[in-house]
């Protein structure tokens, strides 16, 4: 049973080449000529011998019991959402001499690609690490299949089928990526990095870190008389920020951020600074917390500084998914008096996209404010911006950009009328988002606000 099953596995491991068709086309093409040419049947014959035999010895070369292709794949444990993660694929040529292989590994069907292949040659006994990059747009569990590679001879007729490299899983969480970035842009403090803003300090805590070197911006009061004297130069005392702060992050999870843009929701763009922003948070020594909410409230953590609490934070976010009805703002009150009980930094994100939702919501946000430092996040309609800059060809082309603008200025509309009762906002490119948040959370740090 076991020999039978083997030569059944052989047999399907079998692929024809097209080198194998064309020949068998120009043997065909001489033996019907030969009807009328007798002088060519002789050399068709020779041919189909002679394909015969390649096959044959095509076949003894590339089903060596002692020779075969290995492919392992080497991915993370989990995916950073929104960002290119690199796989790597180990190939190593078992055969003795050169072989061409076509590598096709089975990527997830969330990513909708089937034309992912990769040709190399590998000499005899090479080793080669391949690498490739994948972009998960959505949060879940993401499955590879096996890895087939196809391996061909020099006499190329026929092909054997390796199906190597197990099925896995991995699991795409939050910008794992995107948070080590912004963190070493946040605390980097001898490079200046774009996007990051490095905001003077506007006075300054209890909490004395070191002395430095006077340069133009400093405070002019914390100067150190002793060391000026002593090192023959102006030295002004560095201090730290406030630490044990809280810090919520508040995501709406209601369909208005439903919307895509770029193939990732703003949900998932809202999920992915909550990460960097708690990150950085709970570096500076402050405390981070999180709250989501639609028609129903969320996921729900209190601001802590625990050593696990970022690994608890990812795993809320993880698995957050957005809701098909509105946000219920009265709701998010509630939740917000039970749960945060001392004054805190609260940053909300959310997608007004009319004044009326924005209204609707504005007493509740006031109310938030009154007790602690909100800091609004409205996301801006990019594609609407991209359109309305586009020439005019049509006159339909003339109401429809009309329309765009008016709906680009209702969103500044709102932004005035939320800065005009006293709620701090920011209207953002949905690309832009984590570095706006980090650049606030800086800004309002040193200011001391919070």
């Amino acid at each position: 049973m076991d020999v039978l099953t083997s030569i059944k596995n052989a047999i399907s491991s079998i692929h024809l080449q097209s080198r194998f068709f064309i020949a068998g086309a120009i043997c065909v093409f001489l033996f019907a000529l030969s009807f009328g040419l007798p002088l060519l049947f002789p050399l068709a014959q020779t041919l189909l011998v002679g394909i015969i035999v390649a096959t044959i010895a095509d076949g003894v070369l590339l089903f060596n019991a002692s020779s075969k292709i290995t492919l392992k794949r080497r991915a993370g444990k989990m995916l950073s959402l929104g960002d290119e993660n690199p796989l790597f694929l180990d190939v190593q040529n078992g055969y003795q001499l050169k072989m061409h292989l076509t590598i096709y590994d089975e990527l997830p069907v969330q990513l909708q690609r089937r034309d992912f292949d990769v040709k190399i040659t590998l000499e005899p006994g090479e080793e080669r690490v391949l690498n490739y990059h994948v972009t998960p747009l959505e949060r879940g569990e993401f499955h590879w299949g096996v890895a087939n590679v196809f391996a061909t001879s020099a006499i190329g007729l026929i092909s054997r089928q390796f199906k190597t490299a197990k099925s896995e899983m991995v699991p795409a969480y939050p910008s794992i990526i995107q948070m080590k970035k912004f963190e070493l842009l946040a605390f980097a403090k001898t490079s200046n990095f774009d996007g990051i803003k490095k905001v003077r300090r506007l006075g300054h805590s209890y909490e004395f870190e070191q002395i430095k070197s006077y340069v133009q911006g400093d405070d002019i009061r914390s100067i150190n008389w002793k060391a000026t004297s002593r090192r023959n130069q102006l030295m002004v005392n560095q201090y730290e920020d406030e630490r044990s702060q809280q810090m919520y992050s508040i995501i709406d999870k209601s369909r208005a951020m439903h919307m895509p843009f770029n193939g990732l929701s703003l949900l998932d763009y809202a999920v992915n600074t909550s990460l960097v922003i708690s990150n950085i948070a709970l570096k500076k020594y402050d405390k981070a917390g999180l709250i989501s909410f639609s028609d129903t409230i969320g996921s729900t953590l209190k601001a802590e500084r625990s050593p696990i609490q970022i690994k608890k934070i990812l795993s809320a976010l993880y698995n957050e998914r957005s809701f098909v009805k509105e946000a219920n703002y009265d709701l998010l009150y509630r939740s917000v008096k039970n749960v945060i009980r001392s004054r805190s930094l609260v940053f909300l994100y959310t997608n007004f996209e009319s004044v009326y939702a924005m209204e609707r919501a504005l007493p509740v946000l006031q109310k938030i404010n009154h007790q602690h430092v909100l800091v609004v996040m409205i996301f801006e309609n990019t594609e609407l911006m991209d359109y309305s800059r586009k020439e005019v060809k049509y006159l339909t082309d003339i109401y429809t950009q009309t329309i765009s603008d008016k709906l680009i200025l209702e969103k500044k509309h709102m932004v005035m009328k939320l800065k005009k009762h006293g709620i701090q906002t920011i209207l953002s490119r949905p690309e832009d988002l984590s570095i706006n948040t980090v650049n606030k959370y800086l800004e309002l740090k040193s200011k001391g606000l919070i």
